[in-house]
Formats: structure tokens, C-alpha cells, sequence
């Protein structure tokens, strides 16, 4: 491996780690993207190496952060996570099967759509709806 290459996916990771900390993404948004553009990775193996990535224990730190300031619903991680492990096993038979030309193109157009979604037609959660009728409530009660 050599140097310049070493020093590319050290800066993926921290890319990643520091995004997946922030905002919480990084796998599949950074990760994989930067494999293809930067290091020629196939669209093949930079998923499968992001997957590498992620079934470690990486995220430790900041899930760990999240938790003790009461930002992590576990009930919900098991829930979620057991269907991902399902979900992951269909989706990457799908994806072997399908050229890496294909895999680009179903990549690329989730992102889009994603994108596209939040930019303009994301509405507030019902969570945040109902914080924001307490907390109008609690101003008007008080006066504050």
C-alpha cells in the first residue's frame, strides 16, 4: 500500500467518523463514494469493503455520546438492527447479481432522490410538532 493511498482512507475515515458523529451518516454517503472516486474502487467493492467498515465496532464512541445524553431509543437499535441484518443479506444477493454499472446508476439515483427530498419536501416530525406546541404553550402560560 503506498503512502498515498494510505493517507486517502485515512482522511475517508475521518471524513466519515466526523459526519457520522455530526449528523449521522457516513457508510454508504461518504464512504463508498470516496472508495470509487478516489482509489478506482468497482461499485462492488467499495460497498462491500463500507460494509467491512461498518460491522466493526467504529461507531462506539459517539453512539456512547449519544447515549448518555438520552439521544439513543434501544428498543428501536434491536428493532432496526435485526432487520437490517435481513434486509442486508436480500439486498447484497440483489446487488451481486447486478452489473457495477447498474449498482452505480441505483446508487447514485437514491442519493438524488434523498437529496431532493429533504431539500424540499421535508416536513417536521410529529415529534417536533408537538415540542414546539409545549413549549408555545409553556411561553404563553408564564409569559416568558
Amino acid at each position: 500500500m503506498s503512502f498515498t493511498i494510505l493517507i486517502l482512507l485515512l482522511l475517508v475515515g475521518l471524513v466519515a467518523g466526523f459526519l457520522s458523529g455530526l449528523i449521522g451518516i457516513g457508510g454508504g454517503i461518504i464512504i463508498v463514494p470516496a472508495l470509487v472516486l478516489l482509489l478506482g474502487f468497482s461499485q462492488k467493492e467499495a460497498q462491500g469493503t463500507s460494509l467491512g467498515i461498518l460491522l466493526l465496532p467504529i461507531g462506539i464512541l459517539a453512539v456512547i455520546n449519544y447515549y448518555k445524553q438520552g439521544y439513543l431509543n434501544m428498543n428501536y437499535v434491536v428493532i432496526v438492527s435485526l432487520a437490517f441484518v435481513i434486509g442486508g443479506f436480500l439486498g447484497s444477493k440483489l446487488a451481486l447479481s447486478l452489473s457495477d454499472e447498474k449498482m452505480k446508476k441505483i446508487f447514485a439515483g437514491i442519493l438524488m432522490i434523498l437529496a431532493i427530498k429533504m431539500m424540499f419536501f421535508d416536513k417536521s416530525s410529529p415529534k417536533e410538532t408537538k415540542e414546539a406546541t409545549i413549549n408555545t404553550t409553556n411561553i404563553q402560560q408564564t409569559g416568558h
